[in-house]
């Protein structure tokens, strides 16, 4: 076994808690900062991470060293994230029900637009450069969700095609394919957006 990670794992599974403990320090922080760039929310990354380390440990006497201990804890956070990306479209949905309800003086579904028109971005020509790094992280979060994935994968994480198709369990095409689609849409969405700023002078 050449994967130090998978040994500790294997230990973790015989009782040994110092070699989990090793685990956790080691990986913590790249789950947690996978999870903040896929979900845009650290508050909700930090839990999604306590959760990713439960369902771990959970699965320790499970674990079989068929791939490199990364490769299936990057598979089980993006999983993870996935279905709570799934559960806040849900959770999203019944809210603006809700709203669009509620008798505060609105006309009924006024108070989900006018929620909507106050998510919108704000002229290119009133942001500042962190606004623009802030467009640019609004346009990834709008992407499908496994384009989205793949886009954090290779440009945040660093991860190269074999090893993205194995965390999605996808082809090595079907990565490169997902990641074109997801680089023209940015380019797409983006275009107009930073020309408007760079006519304006970004004042």
């Amino acid at each position: 076994m050449t994967d130090p990670d998978a040994r500790l794992m294997m230990l973790a599974a015989r009782g040994d808690r110092e070699a989990f403990d090793g685990l956790l320090e080691k990986h913590y922080g790249r789950v947690l900062g996978l999870a903040a760039r896929y979900l845009g929310s650290r508050e909700e990354a930090d839990d999604l991470a306590q959760e990713v380390f439960l369902k771990v440990y959970r699965a320790r006497h499970r674990y079989r060293p068929e791939a490199r201990f990364s490769t299936w804890l990057y598979r089980i956070t993006v999983n993870l994230s996935l279905n709570w990306i799934r559960a806040r479209k849900t959770r999203r949905q019944v809210n603006l029900g809700a709203l669009a309800t509620e008798s505060d003086g609105d006309a009924p579904g006024d108070a989900a637009a006018r929620i909507a028109d106050e998510a919108s971005p704000l002229p290119l020509d009133r942001l500042s450069d962190l606004e623009v790094h802030a467009l640019v992280r609004r346009c990834l979060m709008e992407l499908p969700e496994r384009q989205r994935l793949v886009v954090v994968l290779f440009r945040y994480e660093g991860k190269g095609y074999q090893e993205i198709s194995e965390i999605l369990e996808l082809s090595v095409t079907a990565v490169k394919s997902l990641l074109f689609r997801a680089r023209e849409a940015l380019r797409e969405r983006l275009a107009p957006l930073l020309q408007e700023r760079a006519e304006t002078g970004g004042d």
